[in-house]
């Protein structure tokens, strides 16, 4: 079934949408809603659920790895969370340091190669390759440009930043506002008629309804992540998924992580990267796939100083920028949150980038560790599960774990 039908006559992108359809896409795209909450209150509890769980304890200083960490404990309650689910049937489980990958697990019908679509675990890497492309020396994008710059038209939102668009505070409403998206709802399809930047001239030149002035408000998703990457493309001369290959796939060996546009209808996502549709309209925020391994490679470089191998693809400032609080610097609805990392408010040095299907990554800037955790089971009513899971249960004890091969 068809989450979102959109029809694109030949004279405009006029997209024609029922509400129950556009119910079920915000509420997978806002990760933790619960249906029977109104869709304005869905994302409010999400941050509340998630922060709520985050553990308080960090380690003291030590002086190095003494044994190998023992990951039988987080192994276990990974196969008691399966065994005790009627919904998820296999998850997997990558963790890395400094150096890349240190542990890989798959449970269930889970395989450690498998390729799963990581929605709102993508904007991570949507943000490295914004910064790596400001980083470029022969790029004149830069993250504090208002993005009217590179437009080619005249627009409502050209005194925007890719900064303000990507930490959530830019003023244009986010996914709690998709009912009322309009013609905005280009971003999600996947129909070969919608053209990428065709669509982010859409966004552009088409205001929303409660568009606020830059700063005032955090409000996550949407159009603005859009937005970010169409303005990096046309800054460039390139599509999306050439600056992520660029950026990210090549110097890290990627063998599988690109971005396409399966909203509009999940059903179609058969597994294969060959099977991946809307790779002519990629969705910026939510629409990556990759593998364990893959993710794990770009995780390693927020803990090494910004490497793939032996090539810097990020400098610490940009490292520093992407964990620095810009959520909580607004009036309305505060929210601890960098450049697609949410902030855990309750300990340092954590960090987190939910999706929508219970993918999750983090990062422990303490430890010098960090993991992601697959999940591929797209239509379920309990998506929000493996992020509260990971953040109560799984994240101690992996800390445990490291804290227990480490002598003071």
């Amino acid at each position: 079934m068809a989450l979102l039908n959109l029809i694109v006559p030949t004279s405009e992108s006029a997209v024609i949408y029922s509400r129950w359809k556009l119910i079920g896409l915000a509420l997978l795209l806002c990760a933790t809603c619960e249906a029977n909450a109104s869709p304005e209150s869905l994302f409010q509890r999400l941050l509340g659920q998630i922060q709520s769980l985050a553990p308080t304890t960090v380690p003291d200083d030590s002086v190095g790895l003494q044994s190998e960490p023992d990951f039988s404990a987080v192994n276990q309650r990974f196969q008691d969370f399966l065994d005790d689910s009627d919904i998820f049937d296999g998850i997997s489980y990558a963790l890395v340091d400094s150096s890349g990958s240190i542990y890989l697990k798959a449970f269930g019908d889970h395989s450690e190669d498998l390729v799963t679509m990581i929605a709102s675990t993508s904007k991570v890497p949507a943000v490295m390759t914004l910064l790596a492309l400001e980083e470029d020396p022969k790029s004149n994008f830069r993250m504090d440009m208002p993005i009217g710059e590179v437009f080619p038209v005249r627009g409502l939102y050209g005194d925007r930043t890719p900064l303000q668009l990507v930490s959530n505070t830019s003023g244009i409403p986010g996914l709690s506002s998709i009912l009322t998206y309009g013609v905005h709802l280009c971003q999600f399809s996947f129909n070969p008629n919608i053209d990428f930047q065709e669509c982010g001239q859409t966004l552009f030149t088409t205001g929303l309804l409660n568009t606020r002035e830059p700063g005032e408000a955090f409000d996550y998703g949407g159009s603005q992540w859009q937005l970010a990457g169409v303005a990096a493309a046309l800054s460039s001369n390139k599509n999306w998924n050439q600056l992520v290959h660029e950026y990210l796939a090549a110097p890290c060996e990627l063998e599988v992580f690109t971005f396409g546009n399966m909203w509009e209808d999940l059903t179609q996502w058969n597994g294969s990267p060959d099977g991946l549709l809307g790779i002519q309209n990629p969705n910026v925020e939510g629409g990556a796939i990759t593998t364990l391994s893959d993710y794990a490679k770009l995780l390693s470089v927020h803990l090494n100083g910004g490497f793939c191998g032996e090539r810097r693809i990020l400098s610490d400032k940009s490292l520093k920028m992407m964990q620095s609080d810009y959520g909580s610097l607004v009036p309305l609805n505060p929210t601890p949150y960098g450049l697609g990392w949410f902030i855990a408010s309750d300990y340092e040095g954590v960090f987190y980038d939910p999706g929508a299907f219970g993918s999750v990554s983090f990062i422990d800037i303490g430890r010098g560790i960090g993991g992601f955790v697959a999940i591929d089971e797209y239509f379920q009513d309990d998506s929000t599960s493996p992020v509260r899971f990971l953040l109560s249960d799984i994240l101690p004890l992996i800390q445990s774990a490291f804290d227990s091969a480490f002598t003071p």
